[in-house]
């Protein structure tokens, strides 16, 4: 009897993950940094509280990559990103400025579930973060599971669609690099460190050595924490994370409401 032939495992189906697994201490950065940009966006005209906001995106992306590699249901995963994407959007598009005149175009009075739900449609011309964070995942998972076909066909998507994407193609892209060099830290750091320099050098506000960078320079200051292992032992339930998002939206929002009528 012939000897059964062992299946090859595919390398890229990670298992473990040399970079940092703090992933709650890490959320816990991201959202500070989320709302002090939200917050210096709307409330307070700060550029420097948008600096410092632009480490929330890295993170975010990270624990993505980090959650595809420990995650035991991917479509769970994936359902958790999409529904809170889903609740948030609306909230997002006023609460940030992301309104436009068809959102408003039937009259709430003349036809108010007519006027919610096209209100509701036309609010996802600007999709929040939600939407390339459940991209990334996607990505990632038909990698893991060695889906060229899909890889190829989110990746058409995704570049078709990359003037409707928060952060463009390069924020999916990001969520994938870090998923692909999480294995190894001394490959990680320089990959991802040079893939966002090159990301940051396509704007332009800020000069260092002669060298013209936008703001998403600052986001490189994200890859400190996630490439020094940490063990906080910081336990916070998944859901607080999540409904953080949609919950600091509205409070952004109420807060603008009460300004406006002083």
């Amino acid at each position: 009897m012939a000897a059964s032939k062992k299946t090859a495992k595919w390398p890229l189906a990670f298992t473990q993950v040399g970079t940092n697994t703090d992933t709650n201490l890490l959320k816990l950065i991201a959202m500070i940094s989320m709302l002090c940009d939200h917050t210096g966006k709307m409330l307070f005209r700060s550029p420097a509280m948008r600096c410092m906001g632009r480490l929330a995106f890295p993170i975010y992306a990270y624990c993505i990559a980090v959650g595809c590699v420990y995650s035991r249901n991917h479509l769970k995963y994936l359902g958790r990103l999409v529904l809170v994407g889903l609740i948030s959007q609306p909230f997002y598009a006023v609460a940030m400025a992301h309104t436009y005149q068809s959102m408003y175009a039937i009259p709430f009075r003349e036809n108010p579930i007519g006027a919610v739900v096209n209100f509701y449609v036309e609010s996802w011309g600007h999709p929040s973060v939600f939407f390339t964070l459940a991209l990334g995942l996607l990505v990632v998972w038909s990698i893991r599971e060695k889906q060229p076909v899909l890889t190829l066909a989110l990746a058409l998507f995704i570049w078709k669609a990359r003037g409707s994407i928060d952060f463009g193609w390069k924020g999916v892209a990001l969520v994938a690099l870090f998923y692909l060099f999480s294995a190894r830290w001394w490959m990680s750091l320089p990959v991802v460190g040079a893939f966002m320099l090159w990301w940051a050098l396509q704007g332009n506000g800020y000069k260092l050595f002669g060298l013209s960078f936008g703001i998403q320079v600052f986001a490189l200051l994200a890859l400190i924490p996630i490439h020094i292992r940490t063990h906080s032992g910081l336990k916070i339930n998944k859901w607080v994370f999540y409904l953080f998002y949609p919950g600091h939206l509205i409070g952004i929002l109420l807060i603008e409401i009460a300004m406006k009528n002083l």
